[in-house]
């Protein structure tokens, strides 16, 4: 009987995106911002027509024209960035990011994970790991700097010595327990299954940011979410499956 290896997982994000970029799409989205202030800002910078078309396919995803099944979660991010402009875009959009493209959260998460001891790790690590997820491929390795590219716009990382080295810089404190739910349940939705309540503080997919609540209460209180225990004094965080 022949076998065949199943195709390697797609990867989506495959452009640089400025967070400028995608804070002129989130605005835009939220009725706050006018097509033409996106436009100006691809103009801005330059980009060639295939360049241009697969980057607004990427703003697309994220926030103009999510996928279906993200849709509704989208809204709830346009709905607190409305309610309170001082919530970060870097925050909100890097939700979309990792529930929207597996490929983003994947290198999210060997960031966070490879510079949680030292705030530090070498890029080729990185790029070793992904190439073992995604395969040996010329545009696992492209895409792989792409997105390193874009967290290190987003404030994430400075990427140091040429590259070779990623070092995290300051995280992001979030106190605003609506946003930081909504972080919660993109994590969850890029990893697909329940979390404990003490590893939420420390995900390694949200490396960039401080979650600065009682996050088991915050789960125990969000209509998104669910909670419930898991063994003698152990809580799992999920995502409600009932919406």
């Amino acid at each position: 009987m022949k076998t065949t290896n199943p195709p390697a997982p797609k990867i989506g994000f495959d452009r640089y995106i400025a967070l400028e970029w995608a804070s002129a799409a989130l605005r835009m989205r939220a009725g706050l911002a006018e097509p033409d202030d996106l436009n100006a800002l691809l103009d801005e910078a330059g980009l060639g027509v295939a360049a241009r078309k697969k980057t607004r396919t990427v703003l697309n995803r994220l926030w103009l024209e999510p996928r279906p099944e993200l849709a509704s979660f989208a809204e709830r991010g346009i709905a607190l960035y409305k309610a309170n402009p001082g919530v970060p875009t870097a925050a909100l959009t890097w939700g979309m990011a990792i529930a929207s493209y597996p490929f983003f959260g994947k290198v999210a998460e060997l960031v966070g994970r490879l510079s949680a001891l030292q705030g530090d790790c070498a890029s080729t690590e990185v790029h070793r790991r992904m190439s073992e997820v995604y395969g040996e491929r010329e545009g696992t390795y492209r895409m792989t700097n792409m997105v390193l590219q874009s967290q290190a716009n987003w404030g994430a990382i400075e990427r140091a010595e040429k590259g070779n080295r990623l070092v995290r810089l300051k995280p992001l404190v979030l106190n605003d327990a609506e946003t930081i739910a909504w972080l919660i349940e993109a994590a969850l939705r890029y990893g697909g299954k329940s979390v404990s309540v003490p590893a939420l503080s420390s995900l390694a997919v949200l490396y960039p940011f401080v979650l600065d609540q009682p996050l088991g209460y915050l789960a125990s209180q969000s209509p998104s979410l669910t909670l419930h225990a898991q063994g003698p004094g152990s809580q799992v965080v999920g995502l409600r499956t009932d919406d």
